[in-house]
């Protein structure tokens, strides 16, 4: 069963829907100061909640002390729906832009919070913008529900399309009771961090302790009084005027240069970055009554990668992971899963061989037995040069001897580059699509092979189609590694509400997330039960995934004191 919620003027109307989305009698009208009251009346097993956004939505529920099980987040769904292949022909993928097309994230706009490159997966406007006012009646969400299940029903694969939708809706409810829920932090620890690091605090504006004294150092060796060591300009032309031919004041290329400059210089450097993302004021402004109440952006990547709008929640150095500390009495069970892209490739080109180089060990360590290459470094470099096309270094000079041993897995990568450079789209395993380029993209490529072109034109448009290329490549590795982390997460919700129910910070609960790592928060009694349900629900995963072709996705648990420890 279904109940859709729409916000009306003086409170909710309540509709019930049938799987189709067809209105199963009169709405119900409920007061806005008895919502949460009437949802924890009605949630039940096999109620699926309908709303427009669960953001603006599941956090009164939360406050309240309830929960829900299930829900379909009408905004994210319509996302995926809009741009997904399989749905291409539906009139909810035809129409023109409308409301649900403008609808923004409840929380601010994010940034560039993710592993990798993800810069190339940021999504567009339409999803990072923020309502200047929360809708009342602008749209109809038993019509978007209804035309959601019509294109999922009239789509090539409805079932994979279904998980999916169920995936993100889920990923949904698990970021705003990770928001709400918080992640423990000892103030008292991670102010001892940074003045080990930085020295005593000291007002903002004001370089601490330690950066004055590297400063002082730096401006000797680089005999530059006036130098400022955190203007990069600036460190750059002192650099030069020393003698030494650098292009940037990056980590990998002053490392190359023999001066007594350097290692104070990128001292300096490693503690100004503490100071600057998780310093006092970053301290100051999130962490609340012993808590981090990060801002995640479910899909906030069009590979379906979350983001981060605020904290830096998918960025946490390890110098301050000592602060992550649990309650007393409580554990943290933290996981994450190994060479989680080379498995989900594996699977996805039910190729055999790779599979097998990672059954009950490391990968890379079976890529080695395999013959293929002679080193663990080798077979990380060839597989991230396979997934991320590299073609130069030693990474994709190995990417030929990989071919030979896996030839399933990187024709399916070489399959993915070579639709990007023609301008096609690809696929996730569920669905999820990849976005088409520009309009204004494929205008260029075609001008520059008409006859008002030129060679430099020519070899501009491959060299943009060649980039785009890698971009579809490592999409369809990258998002369906999403998927699976989504159905990891979502299936141990599932296993942690039914054994533990209740207010959700009362028993074992999610507290981090972060592409292929979570972090449960618990009470030390219920640890090992914990791990069971983590390393479970990974299981199911898989085979939600990848039905019974024999590949493992294997975790690396530890139950610990604080998040240092665990890594």
């Amino acid at each position: 069963m279904h109940i859709v919620l729409n916000r009306v003027d003086g409170g909710t109307l309540a509709t019930v829907v049938s799987d189709a989305g067809t209105a199963q009698g009169a709405p119900v009208h409920v007061a806005a100061a008895g919502l949460p009251a009437w949802i924890a009346a009605h949630e039940a097993p096999g109620v699926r909640w309908v709303w427009d956004d669960t953001a603006r939505w599941y956090p009164q529920v939360l406050a309240a002390g309830g929960r829900v099980a299930r829900c379909v987040d009408l905004r994210l769904c319509h996302r995926i729906l809009r741009t997904a292949v399989a749905t291409a022909s539906s009139p909810l993928a035809t129409a023109p832009d409308g409301w649900w097309d403008d609808l923004g994230e409840a929380t601010p706009a994010p940034r560039a919070d993710a592993l990798f490159d993800d810069s190339i997966f940021a999504s567009g406007p339409s999803s990072t913008g923020r309502i200047a006012a929360d809708p009342v009646s602008a749209a109809d969400p038993v019509a978007e529900f209804r035309a959601q299940q019509e294109a999922v029903a009239g789509s090539r694969d409805p079932g994979a399309l279904r998980l999916l939708l169920a995936a993100e809706s889920a990923g949904a409810l698990v970021a705003a009771e990770m928001r709400f829920g918080g992640l423990p932090w000892r103030v008292d620890v991670h102010e001892r961090i940074l003045e080990d690091v930085l020295g005593p605090r000291v007002p903002y504006g004001v370089r601490p302790r330690r950066l004055e004294e590297l400063a002082a150092v730096l401006r000797e060796r680089l005999d530059d009084p006036g130098l400022n060591p955190d203007s990069p300009a600036d460190v750059l032309r002192s650099l030069r005027r020393a003698g030494l031919v650098v292009d940037s004041t990056r980590k990998w290329e002053l490392a190359r240069h023999d001066h007594p400059a350097i290692e104070p210089l990128l001292d300096y450097k490693r503690r100004s970055r503490l100071l600057t993302a998780n310093g006092w004021t970053w301290l100051d402004e999130w962490i609340e009554d012993g808590r981090f109440h990060p801002e995640y952006v479910v899909g906030g990547v069009v590979s379906g990668r979350w983001a981060a709008s605020g904290g830096g929640a998918l960025q946490l150095p390890k110098q301050i992971r000592a602060a992550v500390v649990p309650d007393p009495g409580w554990k943290l069970v933290v996981a994450d899963a190994a060479q989680l892209e080379p498995r989900v490739l594996a699977a996805l080109a039910q190729d055999r061989a790779m599979a097998e180089a990672g059954r009950g060990r490391d990968l890379y360590d079976g890529v080695v037995a395999s013959g293929a290459v002679e080193t663990r470094q080798q077979a990380k470099g060839a597989m991230l040069g396979a997934m991320y096309g590299a073609t130069q270094g030693e990474g994709g000079r190995l990417v030929p001897r990989l071919a030979r041993a896996y030839p399933k897995a990187l024709a399916l990568v070489e399959a993915a580059a070579r639709a990007g450079e023609r301008g096609e789209v690809v696929t996730s395993r569920l669905g999820r699509t990849s976005p088409a380029p520009s309009p204004d993209q494929l205008a260029a490529q075609a001008h520059a092979f008409s006859a008002e072109g030129s060679p430099a034109l020519e070899r501009a448009a491959r060299s943009r189609a060649r980039s785009w290329g890698r971009f579809t490549r490592n999409f369809v590795v990258q998002a369906s590694a999403a998927e699976w982390a989504l159905s990891w997460l979502a299936g141990l919700r599932t296993r942690l509400m039914a054994e533990w129910p209740g207010p959700v910070t009362a028993g074992p609960h999610l507290v981090f997330f972060l592409h292929d790592e979570i972090m449960v928060h618990t009470p030390e009694g219920d640890a090992d039960r914990v791990v069971e349900h983590v390393r479970a629900a990974a299981a199911d995963a898989g085979r939600l995934l990848f039905g019974d072709f024999p590949v493992e996705f294997p975790l690396q648990v530890a139950v610990a004191d604080d998040y240092a420890s665990a890594k």
